[in-house]
């Protein structure tokens, strides 16, 4: 709770006292953050049911997909005030596209909305917020309107995107590698310039903020892990765990999204054809949303199934021996390796997406590096149960005792500056932000009368 006014008290002779209420928080998203079933959405999600248990949150964000009412009332209920602005795609691109053109990221063009703009411009004329966070650096130009005051601005980076855009340069060839490369040194030019604006910056993990200080020393940036909801990805959501009737592998990820694609394509093609050979009964098991053809197409290599979208990914990681996530390239904390870890899945990963993760090969999952590597450590665990069971066990135990969404959420109120005292001290000054919002405002209209 915050002092944000004063009132009356009939007990007190009428004097004038502190009033009570809850911040109010500006919250804006780079999508829809419901369902969460992606990277992205679950991180933003949590973030959001976290923040409407202590604030009242007034969430904007952009719709690149159509919006089902579901969700519409989950957000309702969670929010003070929501706004859903539909992207249209090829609009979109033609934005994202013009950005590039005139030196600024492909990423600012693309999430850039004029709709969105003007009611983040309305409401904060409504408004007092205490703090504001966006979900990327791709929105931050949200918060520099001049309707804001230039103060409590937060940003979620969540990865340090401007590397994820080297290493596509890296792995691509021309004319994209160029386009990449680009990219990536615009992001981090955006990127770096944050801090001298921003309160404060998050990301997921500490790797992560290691790396934005290599380049910005200074950079007030703190690391809010990914958690998960160990409730609901638990071993025994459909009875009692079973370790020996188990077969095959499984990858659960977004399957329209480049990292991804590369790792299931590269695994599918190179190292399911070696586990085969030994073990020809088993089957892949490929899980996820808006498979891409090159991802459809691995469904006519023997012995692979591409799944595809499903409602409920757990009993596809229930029924498999093993989930593998393969990805060569990997930024932050994998949300599809934590949720294997929470159920007590035997996991075979590749070395980036643990960079965040204080797991131990061996004990909690495999690392694996190369292609012998890999099909060696799949191998290994489907031959041996009572292996996968150990391994199992020991994953849930360390994903319960670190990451649940709770706990990894602990230090975001204070890192928005929520706390009593600092929200008490900014209500002193409202009438004067105010007052200043007026004059701003009066002085664009001089501007566009001359």
């Amino acid at each position: 709770m915050t002092v944000r006014r004063t009132g009356r008290c009939p007990s007190c002779n009428n004097r004038l006292v502190p009033v009570l209420s809850k911040p109010t928080i500006l919250y804006l998203t780079h999508r829809v953050p419901h369902p969460p079933n992606r990277g992205d959405r679950i991180r933003t999600y949590n973030f959001l049911r976290y923040l409407a248990q202590r604030t009242n949150v007034w969430l904007g964000c952009l719709a690149d997909e159509p919006v089902s009412d579901e969700t519409r009332r989950v957000l309702g209920d969670l929010c003070e005030k929501v706004a859903i602005v539909p992207v249209e795609k090829r609009l979109r691109w033609v934005r994202a596209g013009l950005s590039f053109a005139l030196g600024r990221t492909i990423s600012e063009g693309a999430f850039d909305s004029p709709r969105l703009k003007d009611t983040v411009r309305q409401w904060a004329t409504e408004a007092d917020f205490d703090a504001t966070l966006c979900s990327s650096s791709a929105l931050t130009p949200y918060l520099r309107l001049t309707e804001f005051m230039p103060t409590g601005h937060h940003v979620d980076l969540i990865d340090i995107d401007s590397e994820k855009w080297f290493e596509y340069s890296q792995s691509s060839s021309a004319p994209k590698s160029w386009i990449y490369g680009r990219e990536a040194r615009r992001m981090r030019r955006l990127e770096s310039g944050l801090s001298e604006w921003v309160r404060g910056i998050t990301v997921v993990s500490e790797p992560e903020a290691r790396l934005y200080r290599s380049f910005r020393p200074d950079g007030r940036i703190q690391a809010i892990p990914n958690g998960v909801d160990v409730d609901y990805f638990s071993p025994d959501w459909n009875g009692k765990p079973d370790f020996r009737n188990t077969r095959g592998c499984v990858f659960v990820g977004a399957l329209d999204y480049k990292p991804n694609i590369d790792g299931i394509c590269w695994f599918a093609r190179e190292i399911w054809p070696a586990i085969l050979k030994q073990r020809p009964d088993e089957t892949l098991k490929i899980v996820g949303r808006e498979p891409v053809s090159a991802v459809r197409e691995l469904n006519s290599l023997p012995g692979i199934e591409v799944v595809g979208t499903v409602p409920d990914v757990r009993p596809f990681l229930s029924e498999a021996s093993v989930a593998v996530a393969p990805l060569r390239i990997a930024r932050g904390v994998q949300n599809k390796v934590l949720e294997a870890l929470a159920m007590a899945k035997a996991v075979v990963a590749s070395p980036d997406p643990l960079v965040g993760l204080n797991v131990e090969d061996g004990t909690h999952l495999f690392t694996a590096r190369d292609q012998d590597e890999w099909a060696a450590r799949v191998l290994e665990l489907l031959d041996d149960p009572s292996m996968r069971a150990d391994m199992g066990l020991a994953a849930q135990a360390y994903v319960t005792a670190n990451h649940r969404w709770e706990q990894c959420l602990a230090s975001l109120n204070r890192f928005l500056g929520l706390d009593i005292k600092a929200s008490a001290e900014r209500d002193l000054s409202a009438g004067e932000r105010r007052k200043k919002r007026t004059q701003q405002s009066t002085s664009h209209e001089e501007r566009d009368d001359s």
